[in-house]
């Protein structure tokens, strides 16, 4: 029994342990795209783009068949025609029917919705491509505003605590007659200010855990506990793809390229069966029926079933051509209409490949910029590290006053937040610049 208890205990630390395991941002976009509603909205989506390619398949190649039966009961008088005698006439008829038929030629519609079909199945990967991409790339922006802030509480919390202890050694040099009453003061009203700036930085922090458990579907009751470390080996400060060669890429595999370009090549494949439409169609039929009937009550010489069912046996092959005669110029107008979603769908196309191409230029920009702020960020953080130690220790020393010492102290924290903040927008703006050159974000992890 003891030992049982030991066996649940040690499986019940091993399940708190896993739950308390900060997450990775990668893992934080699996667990988002696991559990998004778009995403398993859009994956029914692709189940029915499946099933009308199917069905346009079998409307192509497959005859459509019918069968049925029926069953007979007439009761009444019938004449005599040589006697012009009302006699009493109960019949009963049991009758079987087969029917097929198929389009030999429909003016090439079949075809053009089975390739109708298939482009609505590759539009629908390229959306449900695009709508993970959206997902994951909001993840990640949610995630480094959390560590952001994270890294700028810390930060701040280290403040708020030499600020403290600088209150305490003022305190106490006041009492000793090393210092006056106004730089205790001046200390404490710092310290104030710190505490102002923590508790705001922390509330913010707060603020982007909400955002990135909402994207993420995160329980509500559940704390989220992510990986907050940075790496300064991750940057990539150059490049050597070209830009050309990004700009083509994106073009040619961008999810919202392809589904513009799907819906071009819809409209097309409409326009091109609205003008077949006008000439005529051929179809093949074929049907097979039979009866098995006898008058009621049933006389002794009425033939048996299998007899009748095989000697009433009949059949038709019918070849039929329908010629279209457009009233109201309905076809002409279905043409017309067509053509126009032809003109629309090609500028959308165009408009949508200029928009992609500017996009990668803002990217491509965005990393430069953001690599050059970057090197700068880490040269002043660097310099505004030495300069706050030695006023710590002039501070210390008593050489310099309160507000000198408050300034050196702002500069220094402004320095690191800034070399923080420029650090995770070049880590953004690279994964943009990759996610054109046609890896998707959660790959890049």
């Amino acid at each position: 029994m003891k030992r049982f208890i030991l066996i649940i205990s040690v499986f019940a630390g091993i399940a708190a342990s896993a739950q308390t395991k900060p997450m990775t941002m990668k893992e934080c976009m699996e667990y988002a795209l696991e559990h998004s509603s778009d995403i398993e909205i859009q994956r029914a989506d692709n189940s029915d783009s499946r099933i009308d390619r199917r069905d346009a398949i079998l409307a192509a190649f497959a005859p459509e068949i019918s069968a049925g039966t029926a069953v007979q009961y007439s009761m009444g008088h019938t004449p005599d025609p040589n006697t012009n005698i009302y006699y009493k006439n109960n019949t009963f008829r049991n009758g079987y029917s087969a029917d097929a038929s198929i389009y030999l030629f429909n003016g090439f519609e079949a075809i053009n919705n089975i390739k109708i079909a298939k482009t609505a199945v590759a539009m629908g990967i390229s959306s449900e491509q695009q709508t993970s991409d959206k997902i994951c790339l909001a993840v990640m922006e949610a995630y480094t505003n959390v560590v952001y802030y994270t890294y700028l509480t810390d930060n701040l919390g280290e403040q708020v605590e030499t600020a403290k202890s600088a209150v305490l050694r003022a305190e106490r040099q006041e009492e000793l007659g090393q210092k006056g009453h106004a730089d205790v003061v001046q200390l404490r009203a710092d310290l104030a200010d710190r505490e102002y700036q923590y508790v705001t930085t922390d509330n913010k922090r707060k603020d982007a855990m909400i955002t990135l458990q909402s994207l993420m579907l995160w329980p509500v009751d559940e704390e989220l506990i992510i990986d907050t470390s940075l790496s300064d080996s991750e940057q990539t400060l150059t490049d050597p793809t070209v830009k050309d060669d990004i700009i083509s890429c994106a073009l040619n595999n961008n999810p919202s390229a392809l589904i513009a370009k799907g819906k071009l090549d819809i409209a097309r494949k409409r326009l091109n069966t609205a003008k077949w439409q006008l000439l005529p169609s051929l179809s093949l039929s074929a049907g097979w029926n039979t009866n098995y009937n006898f008058a009621v009550p049933k006389p002794e010489n009425t033939s048996s079933f299998p007899y009748l069912f095989r000697n009433n046996m009949g059949g038709n092959v019918q070849l039929t051509m329908l010629l279209p005669i457009d009233t109201r110029l309905a076809r002409l107008s279905r043409i017309s209409k067509s053509r126009n979603e032809v003109r629309k769908a090609q500028a959308t196309y165009d408009k949508t490949l200029k928009d992609i191409e500017a996009e990668v230029m803002r990217a491509i920009n965005d990393r430069d910029g953001a690599a050059r702020a970057y090197l700068l960020a880490e040269r002043r953080a660097e310099t505004q590290e030495e300069s706050f130690m030695l006023n710590t220790r002039k501070m210390e020393q008593g050489l310099i006053s309160p507000i000198e010492f408050r300034t050196a102290s702002d500069n220094y924290i402004n320095a690191k937040a800034e070399k923080i903040g420029s650090q995770l927008k070049l880590r953004l703006a690279e994964c943009v610049v990759r996610y054109y050159k046609g890896i998707s974000y959660i790959d890049q992890l």
